[in-house]
């Protein structure tokens, strides 16, 4: 039995997983799991690809001296370079490329080897450093009136925190599902590195005490919490405030204002998790943002490694390379159907990118199973927060009872941008089709979201965000999904990818939603909705399908 069974995991989190995976005998068997359990193609291809570069490497059969370019995508001249260190050799190869298929993205990857490998025209010199201010006197530069940006290089940093949001009272589920994902990850570290490093959980609102014990129960080491009437909602100041506030608290900070404390003794934490929600994609950037480090946003896969680097610009020395520790790999989808990007935040001499910060998509990890027993430091935060920060009133505001989920439909019809010739028609089309079916909703790409498009009032009640689809939206697994106008990014794959039986629409006969549909109609969806909506009320639905041709 192969570690990873394929069948106990939807495709989002298996990409990442494969991609991992170095036994083409393991590969084998599971995709023997797969063809006699779930049998999706598209997690068949991931494991047949990846069995396609294990047997590639092995054969040693790609020599970048001889190798034909023009066989080679962007993808394969990308693996092939990262592990070429002659700069020769790498030179040939662009040149034979610029030659040939002239691909300006390959290029790319080719020179950054180059400039990875040679570094700067005075090989192994120190790399100089020039302060913001002195590089730039010309410029109103940002980073030159920012004090903390000078100051963090050699801090030193500790933990991982999580910020867990809370909504209408509740802690919701991905909170939940980062400390889970915290937890496993400082018990791997605190292994790996002998280390005694926390799961710190970051608990901010109205009533923010009450979750104290859940939190506890789902991994955290330490809480942090503090609790204001008048952060009853999310609001980014204050919320950004204190949040850095707590992360600054006491170290080698307490002579900038900050107080001893005698639960943190460093300088900020080492990693910081936050929701890819709607305030915690906004908190995240802003945290982090004032901490003067970056942001890995909407990920969903994290684990902690060394990691080689060569770059002057990290190692401070051209031609040099480096190994740094404790890096968090933070995961997130690309923009092709079955690819992801890591995403590293490395120091670099004079300035150190700390915490490490990653914003995390709900579901990305599994719930985990709460620990009444668990024990934990609790701090209750203390801080005044200035009266300017509530400068704004809600006077007034509506909390939806329900809202929409569309999570246990047997049909969810969704539509994209091709409703952009009448928008208005579009969605009125694709709700005839949903009342022609005994259980269905309406969904929607973010492409329709994000829009300009005008509505008319009765169909505008439609078009919100929670009807969204996708990466950043909900993931739904109907019985039958109904794609018409949508082009099917990774984005919009990642939610409905599970459903049963995909039937896309589409004008365009090369949208990617077509290598993972089920059926695939070339048309319009003003022709082909009404169709479609008249062959379900006679009952004939499965019969049209079945003239369609999905090959």
């Amino acid at each position: 039995m192969p570690e990873i069974d394929p069948t106990e995991h939807e495709i989002a989190e298996l990409g990442p997983k494969i991609k991992d995976v170095d036994d083409a005998d393991e590969l084998r068997e599971m995709l023997r799991l797969e063809e006699e359990g779930e049998d999706r193609a598209p997690v068949k291809t991931l494991i047949e690809d990846r069995m396609d570069k294990l047997a590639a490497e092995d054969d040693d059969g790609i020599d970048p001296s001889t190798v034909d370019l023009s066989e080679l995508t962007v993808a394969d001249i990308a693996n092939m370079v990262r592990d070429v260190d002659d700069p020769d050799v790498l030179r040939d190869v662009l040149e034979r490329e610029r030659e040939g298929e002239d691909r300006s993205s390959a290029i790319t990857q080719i020179e950054n080897r180059i400039e990875s490998v040679e570094g700067s025209e005075d090989d192994g010199e120190e790399v100089e450093y020039v302060p913001p201010e002195e590089k730039y006197p010309e410029l109103d530069h940002p980073t030159s009136d920012k004090r903390w940006v000078e100051g963090t290089a050699g801090a030193e940093y500790r933990d991982m925190w999580v910020y867990c949001e809370t909504q209408a009272g509740e802690l919701i589920d991905v909170s939940k599902e980062m400390l889970g994902k915290a937890r496993r990850l400082m018990d791997e570290y605190n292994d790996d590195y002998d280390e005694d490093e926390r799961v710190v959980a970051v608990l901010v609102g109205d009533e923010a005490s009450e979750h104290v014990e859940d939190v506890i129960a789902y991994g955290a080491d330490l809480v942090v919490t503090h609790e204001d009437d008048r952060l009853e909602r999310f609001r980014h100041t204050p919320y950004t405030e204190i949040v850095v506030d707590m992360m600054r608290a006491g170290g080698d900070l307490a002579s900038e204002g900050h107080e001893e404390v005698d639960w943190k003794d460093y300088h900020e934490p080492r990693y910081t998790l936050f929701p890819a929600t709607n305030n915690g994609r906004d908190l995240s950037a802003l945290v982090q943002g004032a901490l003067d480090s970056g942001l890995a946003s909407d990920c969903s896969g994290l684990y902690i490694e060394n990691e080689m680097i060569s770059n002057p610009a990290k190692v401070g020395e051209a031609g040099d390379k480096k190994e740094f520790e404790r890096v968090l790999h933070m995961k997130r989808p690309d923009f092709s159907g079955f690819e992801y990007s890591t995403i590293l935040c490395i120091d670099k001499p004079n300035r150190d990118f700390h915490p490490q910060g990653a914003s995390v998509i709900p579901g990305s990890f599994d719930l985990p199973d709460p620990d009444p027993e668990r024990e934990a430091e609790v701090v209750d935060y203390e801080m005044d927060l200035d009266e300017d920060w509530f400068q704004v009133d809600v006077t007034e505001h509506d909390r939806l009872s329900g809202g929409v989920d569309l999570t246990g439909n047997d049909v969810v019809v969704a539509v994209g941008r091709g409703i952009g010739d009448d928008p208005t028609e579009g969605i009125e089309l694709a709700l005839d089709l949903v009342d022609a079916f005994e259980d269905a909703d309406l969904g929607l790409s973010r492409g329709v979201i994000t829009s300009s498009y005008a509505f008319d009032g009765h169909v505008e009640q439609y078009v919100s965000e929670e009807r969204q689809i996708g990466e950043s939206g909900q993931e739904v697994e109907p019985d039958v999904y109904i794609a018409a106008g949508i082009s099917g990014a990774i984005q919009h794959k990642v939610g409905c990818d599970e459903s049963d039986t995909i039937i896309a629409v589409n004008t365009d006969p090369e949208a990617d939603i077509r290598d993972f549909s089920d059926y695939f109609v070339q048309g319009d969806l003003f022709e082909v909705l009404p169709r479609l909506t008249e062959a379900v009320e006679q009952g004939e639905l499965a019969a049209a399908m079945g003239e369609v041709s999905d090959d």
